[in-house]
């Protein structure tokens, strides 16, 4: 048996699969943001029935958003950073580019490491990767006496070329090990062997910053979950690149986890996509903080080689700490269930991204919140039964909900209740079709092509009117939809991926110190998992990231498997020029290609993850019936069906509730409403 856990801003999901009998358990309960292992041991126990003896359980995969936000919120270590002489003030000259050019009031995320915390040291490595000044003993010695005396907690080190010659660096860390034993380090060149010193050094700073949070918190948690299960019990975490960290891997490198939650609902996603025969399909998950919407291409999600934190603006890429690690490729926006709507000083509603959380949470949880959300919207509008909220044991207080949209909303802008719930529950949606519709377009795809996979606590209520908006055919909810971000953990491989920065001109390529490179990224990747995984268990993919001559920026091109010789040339070069057609819509012609760098993922092989399968039979699914706002009708009584007794093949049609204990699906509207063997709940809107 194994557990995946996932704490989200307003809830913890947890999932419990026996993969030799079958069972598949779910629990879901309030995130308790001051103790997050609290809320995973909650969890744990809710699934863990006298039935399930603890000791069958193998290991917990855990993700969490944790250090996303102790770098939102700077609440991190006092952190330093040592560089090359003339580089000190990089972090904040960034890329020389203003992500908005009109904007006046521009804001920038404040640097991790002050000015006065950022040291120079004399040494330089050229371009070329040749030394051109070793660094001075007695300098770093002084440097590191200033850091004892200044209290620092973390540092990073960041010279200037160390992806090509990482000695310096490492003679700088071994001195302040040395010397400062009790102190985080870290090396660039060991966390992100890259070209580009500003991204490398963000990348290097962000996760010495939440080290010491990783090591407290994933130490605790996996004492904890032994302590709930058995001593034999392993921890494993979900990195941003969909593939699992054992919790000491973890510790070394948490920049690594920060989008761990998200990638499990795109891992998800993708294995029902590939169950349904579906190659393309967009993952929609919307939770109680955040949503997030992510293309699943080829049965596949897309990788992205950075990406960035604390964003000052959603949309505006530059306007948040880059961080250079693999990332699964996903736009995320902050419209979920606690998201607060208000009336901004132009008098206009506005919906996030400002969360009431699971403390004190939206008026209707009666917690203690007063501020309208869209849970309290949606209550409102019949899409929730408030007395079968978490399955019953949460009720949801109407007449709060209804205080708080009338006092903060309503009123405001002369709406009656109905109306001012409408517009909140409307907006959302806007807000995450928007957000989806710039995702596909970024990446030269059509949205309209794609079925969207809805998953996330809020998300099955607010799919169908998203698909709406987007002009989408299918919409699929998965059984248990409401966890499902914990249940893509547990489709999730071991794996680690490497890069090494070499640029190279492609018609000057010297290929056997390109085989070399790639041969020791690989020796690397089964060193790493040699622990768990045979050598013969463990498979490779690679890439190289590629762009035509004098361009700025390059792309992520697949490149073959075995030896590369001279008549790999044209494969790898038509993979370029299929890539760039894909994203651009075009190429260019005779014009010369570099590579900058090679990448390699090592991965263990993919757990078995089988889907529950609907039960046949004749219980009677309709629960009853109750009245829902439908758009342009009003309210509307509609059929409430029971989830649980859904049987496979049975077909009706919209509008209907469907309920289960984690999320409820609104088909506000028109659509032919189906069950599947596995029990899938598809809506086609092909004829709306």
């Amino acid at each position: 048996m194994r557990i995946g856990a996932d704490i989200g801003g307003t809830f913890t999901d947890i999932v419990l699969v026996d993969d030799q009998s079958g069972l598949f358990r779910l629990g879901k309960v309030l995130t308790t943001p001051s103790q997050p292992d609290d809320g995973v041991i909650n969890g744990i126990r809710q699934v863990m029935t006298r039935d399930i003896r603890a000791d069958h359980v193998s290991h917990v995969v855990h993700g969490t958003t944790l250090f996303t936000n102790a770098l939102i919120e700077r609440k991190g270590a006092l952190t330093a950073l040592i560089t090359t002489r003339g580089f000190r003030d990089s972090i904040e000259i960034a890329r020389e580019h203003r992500y908005d050019m009109y904007d006046l009031r521009l804001k920038r995320p404040a640097p991790i490491a002050r000015r006065r915390h950022r040291f120079e040291i004399a040494e330089r490595v050229l371009a070329d990767g040749t030394v051109r000044r070793v660094p001075n003993v007695k300098e770093i010695e002084a440097i590191a006496a200033i850091i004892q005396e200044l209290g620092i907690e973390a540092v990073a080190v960041c010279l200037i070329n160390s992806y090509l010659y990482p000695e310096h660096e490492r003679m700088v860390g071994e001195i302040l090990n040395k010397t400062l034993p009790h102190l985080a380090i870290t090396l660039s060149s060991d966390i992100s062997p890259e070209i580009r010193e500003y991204e490398r050094t963000s990348t290097a700073l962000c996760n010495v910053y939440v080290k010491s949070i990783a090591e407290r918190y994933l130490t605790r948690l996996e004492a904890r979950t032994r302590e709930a299960l058995s001593k034999e019990a392993g921890l494993y975490v979900m990195q941003s690149n969909g593939g699992l960290l054992t919790a000491n891997q973890a510790i070394e490198a948490p920049i690594r986890l920060v989008e761990s939650g998200p990638a499990a609902g795109a891992l998800a996603a993708a294995h029902y996509a590939k169950s349904l025969g579906l190659k393309d399909i967009l993952s929609f998950d919307m939770g109680g903080t955040t949503a997030k919407a992510c293309l699943i291409v080829d049965g596949e999600p897309l990788l992205a080689p950075e990406f960035e934190v604390d964003r000052q603006y959603q949309f505006k890429k530059g306007s948040g700490l880059p961080v250079k690690v693999p990332v699964i490729e996903m736009i995320e926006i902050g419209t979920g269930g606690g998201s607060v709507a208000e009336i901004d000083a132009l008098q206009r509603l506005k919906v996030g991204p400002e969360s009431a959380s699971s403390v004190p949470g939206p008026a209707c949880y009666g917690l203690g919140g007063i501020r309208p959300t869209v849970t309290d919207a949606d209550l409102l509008l019949g899409y929730l039964n408030p007395d079968f909220f978490l399955g019953g044991d949460m009720r949801l207080d109407r007449g709060a909900a209804e205080r708080a949209i009338d006092s903060d909303v309503g009123n405001v802008l002369g709406l009656d209740t109905e109306s001012a719930a409408w517009g909140i529950h409307q907006l959302a949606n806007e807000a995450m079709a928007s957000a989806a519709r710039i995702h596909a377009i970024e990446r030269g795809r059509t949205i309209s092509q794609f079925a969207m996979f809805a998953f996330g606590g809020a998300g099955p209520v607010h799919a169908y009117g998203v698909a709406r908006i987007l002009k989408l055919s299918k919409i699929i909810y998965p059984f248990g939809a409401g966890v499902m971000s914990a249940a893509g953990f547990l489709t999730a491989p071991l794996a680690f991926d490497f890069v090494r920065s070499s640029p190279v001109q492609l018609e000057k390529i010297d290929w056997d110190s390109v085989n070399l490179l790639i041969g020791q990224m690989e020796q690397e990747g089964r060193s790493r998992l040699s622990d768990t995984l045979k050598a013969g268990d463990v498979s490779y993919r690679r890439w190289a990231d590629m762009r035509y001559r004098k361009q700025g920026f390059d792309i992520r091109v697949p490149i073959p498997d075995g030896k590369l010789g001279p008549e790999s040339l044209a494969q790898i070069t038509a993979e370029f020029e299929r890539v760039y057609e894909e994203l651009y819509g075009h190429i260019v012609p005779n014009t010369p290609v570099d590579i900058i760098s090679w990448r390699v993922i090592a991965a263990g092989p993919k757990p078995r993850f089988d889907l529950p399968e609907t039960p046949r039979g004749t219980k009677t699914a309709l629960k009853g019936y109750r009245k829902i706002y439908v758009p342009d009708i009003g309210y509307t009584e509609v059929p409430v069906y029971d989830r649980y007794n859904l049987s496979a093949g049975q077909k009706f049609d919209g509008p209907a509730v469907i309920e289960e204990r984690e999320s409820t699906v609104i088909v506000n509207g028109p659509g032919r409403i189906g069950i599947d063997d596995n029990r899938n709940l598809i809506v086609s809107l092909e004829n709306v």
